[in-house]
């Protein structure tokens, strides 16, 4: 996703896509830990990220997705990619 940067007072801002806020819990006031990447990128993390809590609700939706057939299946069967 491309996001802007806008001018606010004399920083730079970022406005995060409100679905992306909530998939990580996050609202307004909260705080956020910003770090650069080995490649010059920025990554920003909630400064109150419970890993233990994510893994949850990571298995929790992969548990109400339905497993679909097997890309195997289908190559055995004579399918080509």
């Amino acid at each position: 996703m491309e996001l802007q940067i806008s001018k606010w007072g004399n920083s730079l801002a970022l406005r995060i896509p409100a679905d992306y806020a909530r998939l990580v819990g996050l609202k307004a006031g909260d705080h956020v830990q910003a770090s650069l990447t080995a490649d010059g990128g920025l990554a920003l993390h909630p400064a109150k990220w419970d890993r233990q809590a994510f893994t949850r609700e990571v298995d929790a939706v992969r548990e109400a997705t339905p497993m679909g057939a097997s890309v195997m299946e289908e190559l055995r069967r004579g399918g080509r990619y």
